[in-house]
């Protein structure tokens, strides 16, 4: 089942026709290594059945579930916040902002925080988008490079919101996250990686749906309390720029499938390190 086919047909990882496994080129669109060097039907199933995506609702759904039972009795039962985890359990398991990333340096946090969720309605909502753009991105990169443009834009939403929050506090507006978690920032790298795209020349619609339910998001952000603004400006512009330096037009290398297995080994390290780095303010 995932093992190399080294003979044979198999379906270009690309644009889903009929090539030959040891094919160079595409016939249809021209990309090069079609087959991923036998590995296209292996990385086709992890990606779309068995990969990414359900691994990331899945593992969210768990630790959502694994935060509320490690603190039953700081469990919040109120308007919006419904089965929201205490803070000290979202510490424990790897929330981040100023407070964890400077007053503590739990740095690791930047991608662990991107797993965690606040409340029943907060996950529910990031679980909906991730199943709707994941897999769109994932088209329109690969599997490999979408899981690096979602990790890194973990990373620089939750680092803009940290050091906002620390330059100015827990002011309104102006002030960044001293506590935050969520998957929206890596959410909104993924959008800013669909305008990208549209940008780069693969689909100006694409693009252009994708810049539409960024502003409305934000500025649903902005009008609604308790929303990681800084969070969702830091991950659509890091979103953007990895997928600016991937390239979507060019073809995926084998460098990229490396890069995305270690930041995943990477981010489980992470929520493994704030269990055994304990602590809370």
């Amino acid at each position: 089942m995932f093992g190399r086919q080294t003979s044979g047909s198999v379906l270009c990882a690309y644009c889903g026709k009929l090539v030959g496994v040891r094919d160079e080129v595409c016939w249809n669109c021209g990309r090069r290594n079609p087959g991923m060097w036998g590995f296209g039907p292996v990385l086709r199933r992890l990606g779309y059945n068995l990969g990414f995506v359900p691994v990331l609702i899945w593992g969210c759904v768990a630790l959502y579930l694994a935060t509320l039972m490690a603190d039953p009795r700081g469990v919040s039962v109120r308007g919006l916040s419904i089965l929201a985890p205490s803070p000290r359990s979202l510490f424990m398991f790897g929330a981040s902002g100023a407070i964890p990333v400077f007053d503590y340096d739990r740095w690791w946090t930047l991608l662990s925080a991107g797993w965690l969720h606040g409340s029943l309605l907060h996950i529910g909502i990031n679980m909906l988008w991730i199943r709707q753009l994941a897999p769109a991105a994932a088209e329109l990169y690969g599997s490999p490079r979408m899981v690096i443009i979602y990790c890194m834009s973990s990373i620089t939403g939750f680092l803009l919101t940290s050091i906002t929050g620390l330059i100015f506090g827990p002011v309104p507006i102006l002030g960044g996250a001293q506590f935050t978690v969520g998957a929206s920032a890596p959410i909104f790298g993924l959008l800013g990686a669909m305008v990208h795209y549209g940008r780069r020349g693969g689909s100006r619609y694409i693009g252009s749906q994708a810049l539409y339910y960024a502003v409305i998001v934000f500025v649903f952000g902005v009008v609604m309390p308790g929303v990681d603004n800084y969070a969702h400006i830091g991950g659509f512009l890091g979103g953007y720029a990895i997928a600016k330096w991937l390239d979507p037009l060019q073809p995926e290398r084998v460098i990229h499938l490396i890069a995305a297995v270690v930041l995943l080994l990477i981010t489980a390290a992470s929520i493994l390190a704030s269990l055994l780095a304990g602590r809370f303010p």
